[in-house]
């Protein structure tokens, strides 16, 4: 990681900035099991240095796709009022010898095992919604990352969600040093190069708006949207004149509430207030909106990627919030106020 050090301005203290590579994750045991490894363990050990680090130790808890759904399942303040999140179970190799859990009586809640393999759970729902006559299309995605991949299973463990109809939208969310949350104004939606096809799940490119995915096997991509992407302002047009109502009021309501909900169930758990050193952390949140504007998210990144014309505003006002608020920079009296790039949630 690169560093930064800084004397504050008015202060015999020293400051420290610590970058940590895009990807940057705290390395594990098996099955999740973080240790206390540097750089993040030698950090606040340093008298008279204020440290500044671009990570919140312990964000994989809403990072790792199987790691959030069992917060989700077992977070007291998220369990009994999430209706944003897919029916999602985690589901292990079987030559990992791993508790399986009965479904007895129909579908019961995960026991608090945080290796709890979740297949009768999920074999379960999938008969009664088979014998419902209901949507009963699933994906089976990697926990360690699918990249587009999906229904395949593999080593690692592997989560099994229900599938929506989606329209798949990301949002940049910082987080400050004293845990203040801010959405980025500007959000993206990725788009597909195909006619969505309810009937036809082999066709990828109609069904998965990854960039590597429509690159790789449409000769459309590009054709509709540069980059297949859309922006905000371009959305809420087509919002107003199509359906008569505005981004706002029907989906960034929905988005504003679920990123709180998700960060507030981690704070106590990742917050570094009470640590001698200091974190902030840009997340990526991504959802799907179904046909009925409802949102739902899908998953947290730790180290988001963001489209190109977006760069300098959306560092700019990291900078402005994240960093200057710990190290001023010398030639600034006051503090500079909040950049209209970020909303405080």
């Amino acid at each position: 990681p690169s560093t930064l050090t800084r004397k504050n301005k008015g202060s015999s203290s020293f400051g420290k900035l610590m970058m940590l590579p895009a990807g940057y994750r705290e390395k594990e045991g098996p099955w999740g099991q973080r240790n206390k490894i540097p750089p993040l363990s030698f950090l606040g050990h340093e008298p008279g240095l204020v440290q500044l680090v671009n990570y919140y130790r312990g964000a994989d808890k809403l990072c790792r796709k199987a790691s959030l759904v069992k917060l989700i399942k077992t977070s007291p303040e998220l369990a009994e009022s999430c209706t944003w999140f897919p029916e999602s179970y985690v589901i292990y190799p079987t030559n990992l010898k791993t508790p399986v859990a009965p479904a007895q009586n129909g579908i019961q809640p995960p026991i608090s095992n945080s290796r709890t393999d979740e297949r009768e759970f999920f074999l379960a729902s999938y008969n009664r919604k088979k014998e419902d006559g209901e949507g009963n299309v699933w994906i089976a995605k990697s926990s360690a990352g699918a990249k587009g991949e999906l229904a395949l299973l593999s080593p690692s463990l592997f989560l099994v969600s229900c599938y929506l109809f989606l329209l798949n939208c990301r949002s940049w969310v910082l987080v400050d040093h004293q845990y203040n949350i801010y959405l980025y104004r500007e959000g993206v939606l990725r788009t597909a190069s195909e006619p969505y096809h309810v009937d036809n799940f082999q066709d990828k490119t109609c069904h998965l708006t990854n960039h590597c995915i429509q690159k790789e096997y449409s000769k459309n991509y590009g054709k509709y949207e540069e980059g297949n992407e859309m922006f905000f302002k371009e959305f809420n047009q087509y919002l107003t004149s199509a359906l008569n109502i505005t981004l706002e009021s029907s989906i960034l309501l929905q988005i504003k509430h679920i990123i709180r909900n998700c960060l507030l169930s981690v704070e106590p758990a990742i917050s570094t207030k009470h640590l001698p050193y200091q974190s902030f952390q840009l997340f990526g949140f991504d959802f799907m909106v179904d046909e009925e504007l409802k949102v739902w998210l899908i998953e947290v990144n730790g180290a988001p990627a963001c489209a190109q014309k977006l760069y300098a505003e959306l560092c700019q006002g990291i900078v402005d919030i994240a960093i200057s608020s710990v190290f001023p920079p010398p030639d600034v009296e006051q503090p500079q106020t909040q950049p209209a790039a970020f909303i405080k949630l």
